[in-house]
């Protein structure tokens, strides 16, 4: 097989703290991948408004996630001014790529891969998926040194954009969009198999480094304690920590667990096998739940739009004011808390 150039940007995405950061690292690993970390521009879009872009949005760009320099792009290279947001991207994208697979890891991408679909008609996505009540056990342990996993309501974000993400997938697969899945818990089992067939998926020849992290270049990464495990030289698993999650969190996922289960004759989601025993939430805790996500994605919205116009020296002095002793490296405090991470 011959690596395709022309199939357009790959789009790595998954629910935080469910393996798109070992993903990506993996995959990276091939020397004909070559994906850049959260880049994150999707969010930023606003700044490419038809008929009137702003000439600051590598400056606002860099504010918001260091995505630049954490990727040593040559600012210099590219346009200050870009007539659309899929020009602007893929032009940092190939710049980095250097002739390889293009593209981008985020989980802030679980519910937006239809919309990267129209904007990128030639767009392939994997996505990655982990036993929820795993997934929302790391985010609350990541929370003890992340102010990112530590804001309010990032769990309800993860346990609604759960199902948010899968209903992306469906609407990919009926729209004839290249879309491979995988699971967290087996790619760590079996690395080498999982990764065999992302190559085939992608249509390039498989690389035995892509089931290993030796070697592996994180530079991309930011430096935050719950990216030990990906900085490591070890595929494994962390063990489990059970009070980390609150009693009323894990019932409630267990609800939704059973519910999605029953809803899909048991198919989905494939981990845990089993529903257990809990009782789906009604259709008013799920009418409650919605409203609450929504809010919460209204508010990640306006942290963006701010980002996008607000002028930048406000928004480096708010910043300055807001940033306290305990920040990890790479971490951005107060209204920059949406911006990332796995």
């Amino acid at each position: 097989m011959t690596t395709n150039q022309s199939s357009g940007p790959i789009f790595v995405v998954g629910i935080w703290r469910s393996g798109t950061s070992l993903l990506y690292t993996l995959l990276n690993q091939h020397p004909q991948i070559a994906l850049t970390y959260e880049g994150d521009l999707f969010l930023l879009r606003s700044l490419f408004h038809a008929g009137d872009p702003k000439s600051d949005w590598l400056e606002r760009w860099e504010f918001w996630n260091n995505a630049l320099t954490r990727h040593q792009i040559d600012a210099l290279q590219l346009p200050a001014l870009m007539p659309d947001y899929p020009t602007a991207a893929t032009a940092v994208w190939k710049q980095y790529a250097k002739g390889s697979l293009y593209g981008d890891k985020s989980p802030n991408y679980f519910n937006s891969m239809p919309a990267l679909a129209r904007e990128f008609p030639g767009a392939r996505f994997i996505v990655i998926w982990r036993d929820l009540t795993d997934t929302c056990r790391s985010i609350a342990q990541a929370g003890q040194g992340s102010a990112f996993f530590a804001k309010r309501g990032i769990t309800h974000r993860a346990l609604i954009g759960y199902r948010k993400m899968k209903r992306d997938c469906d609407t990919l697969v009926r729209k004839g969009v290249p879309l491979h899945q995988i699971h967290y818990e087996e790619m760590v089992q079996s690395p080498e198999l999982v990764m065999q067939g992302l190559s085939w998926f992608l249509q390039i020849p498989f690389d035995p480094r892509m089931a290993s992290l030796d070697g592996a270049d994180r530079s991309a990464i930011y430096e935050a304690p719950q990216h030990d495990g990906v900085k490591s030289e070890k595929i494994g698993v962390k063990p489990k920590d059970d009070t980390m999650l609150p009693a009323e969190l894990r019932s409630k996922i267990a609800r939704y667990i059973a519910f999605w289960k029953k809803q899909s004759n048991g198919v989905w989601p494939l981990y845990p096998v089993t529903a257990g025993v809990a009782q789906p939430p009604g259709l008013l805790e799920r009418l409650q739940d919605e409203v609450y996500f929504q809010g919460l994605r209204a508010f990640d919205r306006f942290t963006a739009f701010v980002y996008c116009y607000a002028p930048i020296a406000i928004l480096r002095r708010y910043r300055g004011a807001k940033t306290r002793p305990g920040i990890s490296a790479g971490e951005t405090p107060a209204l920059s808390q949406a911006a990332h991470r796995d």
